[in-house]
């Protein structure tokens, strides 16, 4: 019984012992933390921190960086690996150009959307990933683009989007833009990429089963990498239970739907060689026809094709959505744009007449509204890398191999080391040099270190300036006719960072039929 008595005794000191060691471990990490990064302890690091914030992580981290004396800062946290985030131009500089081989998108990256992006340009590195790049960059050459105006654009805006806005103004119907846009978007990365028309904008028609399984699969991947512990995602894979179950499911659909668009166009081709089905029209001029040309097996044509889909349909859609949003806020801007559009329309007596290549190229105004959109409501809000070897950034902060270093295009938009106080004002009059209120002024050539919403250095995206055209025929179509009323209270939109972005809830407006004499 003594024994018992001292041994219960032993435990117990040793177990108070413990207790006021780890307290004190915690109590001596904390104080060595620095006042401008996330709160960390040992072995959980900032979990606490990181789950308490895990509904506003945009928001969190910008408020981090923006206390760093260099916006960055080093975030450690139990199941996932060590990441570093910044908003710094000097180091996003060195990681997309400087020193680019050392900073690939990486396999843990890969891990994350490989199940949905497979291959595809977006998802590998090195010499596939210029293989690809290479065959891509045919699509988009200045006689690409104007047939891009000329052609898809012109049909799918005059004979689609604007009739169901002209039916929205006599019905007084609601419509979510939001989602018009999507489907806008959608129908033209596909005629695009793939050389078929999905029809999704047509109003009898339900949203295409493929569109919706592209958006449960981008949904689920992007959860995957918010995830407080990846080991978590990983078990339920593994099971296929859970989301991780329907993933698999909706990829399923996503890739049975693509390879049966490749089988027929595959078929068309075929027959067009063999004058069969000629009758004068270039085959070859969408992707796909290109990349079956080029010999590739049909899992990379496959997985490339997705790639295509998921950057052109949602990037496009998300800046415009927010672009009228800003505008519905800001009535003044959208006044000036309207002069702009109607300015360029003015020689010409057709009524119905759409902007050409030429027109779009010069809007000067549009292009800063656009920017200035995506600067602070960007259709990517983040993008990491993974360095290959140990090194060191500009701002001094040690990376190691291995470690998730990410670049944060949502918090670099609201530092005001960047853009000054008036950061969160939507200002277009920032992107000139010299504002002038008749023709805009001259635009700045702004680094894209500074505003890296279309990457830069080597892997800049390619389709820069379609997406630029394709949102400049949308909105000044669009507004050059209609303006949108809002029906929800705007200051509570709400920015939701999946693969791309979008607004919670969508963007529901009233549409109005222009009343262009007050423009004048």
């Amino acid at each position: 019984m003594l024994i018992s008595f001292f041994s219960f005794i032993s435990l117990s000191f040793v177990g108070l012992s413990s207790l006021f060691l780890v307290n004190y471990l915690i109590m001596f990490w904390s104080s060595t933390q620095q006042s401008y990064g996330p709160k960390s302890y040992p072995f959980v690091g900032c979990l606490i921190s990181f789950y308490k914030n895990r509904f506003r992580l945009l928001d969190w981290y910008t408020d981090l960086l923006a206390q760093s004396p260099t916006q960055t800062i080093v975030v450690k946290r139990f199941g996932a690996r060590r990441t570093i985030v910044t908003a710094n131009p000097v180091n996003v500089e060195y990681m997309l150009k400087t020193n680019f081989n050392n900073f690939p998108k990486g396999q843990p990256f890969t891990e994350i959307l490989g199940d949905l992006l497979g291959r595809g340009i977006f998802n590998v590195d090195g010499e596939l990933w210029r293989t690809q790049r290479k065959i891509a960059s045919h699509g988009f050459t200045t006689k690409s683009l104007k047939e891009l105006v000329a052609k898809t654009l012109e049909e799918e805006v005059k004979d689609r989007l604007l009739p169901i806005l002209e039916s929205a103004v006599k019905t007084g119907k609601v419509l979510d833009m939001q989602e018009l846009l999507r489907r806008f978007a959608f129908d033209v990365v596909c005629k695009v990429s793939l050389g078929t028309d999905p029809g999704c904008l047509e109003p009898s028609l339900p949203n295409s089963p493929l569109a919706t399984a592209f958006d449960i699969a981008s949904m689920i991947c992007a959860r995957r990498g918010a995830a407080p512990l990846f080991i978590i995602w990983k078990i339920k894979r593994a099971l296929k239970i859970g989301t991780e179950k329907t993933l698999k499911e909706a990829i399923e659909h996503v890739h049975q739907s693509v390879a049966e668009i490749i089988q027929s166009k595959k078929e068309k081709l075929k027959r067009v060689q063999e004058k069969d089905d000629y009758n004068g029209v270039d085959c070859e001029e969408d992707l796909l026809s290109r990349l079956i040309s080029a010999g590739h097996d049909e899992e990379l044509i496959r997985d490339m094709v997705i790639s295509f889909i998921m950057a052109g349909r949602d990037t496009t859609s998300a800046a415009m959505t927010w672009l009228f949003w800003s505008l519905s806020r800001y009535p003044n801007v959208e006044a000036d744009l309207v002069k702009e559009v109607q300015k360029n329309l003015d020689d010409n007596d057709e009524k119905e007449r759409l902007l050409d290549y030429e027109e779009l190229k010069e809007m000067g105004l549009m292009k800063a509204c656009l920017n200035e959109t995506m600067r602070l409501y960007p259709p990517v809000a983040w993008d990491s890398k993974h360095p290959l070897a140990d090194d060191v950034l500009p701002d001094g902060t040690r990376v190691r191999s291995g470690d998730r270093v990410t670049y944060f295009q949502y918090g670099m938009g609201r530092m005001e080391e960047l853009w000054g106080k008036d950061r969160m004002e939507f200002k277009p009059d920032r992107w000139f040099v010299e504002p002038d209120k008749v023709d805009g002024g001259v635009l700045k050539n702004v680094s894209p270190y500074k505003f890296p919403v279309f990457q830069a250095g080597p892997r800049v995206c390619l389709g820069k300036e379609m997406a630029f055209i394709q949102m400049k025929y949308v909105v000044s179509s669009i507004l050059n006719r209609f303006q949108l009323k809002p029906v929800i209270d705007t200051d509570k939109a709400v920015f939701v960072p999946l693969l791309t972005a979008h607004m919670a809830g969508g963007f529901n407006v009233k549409v109005i039929e222009r009343d262009c004499k007050s423009q004048s």
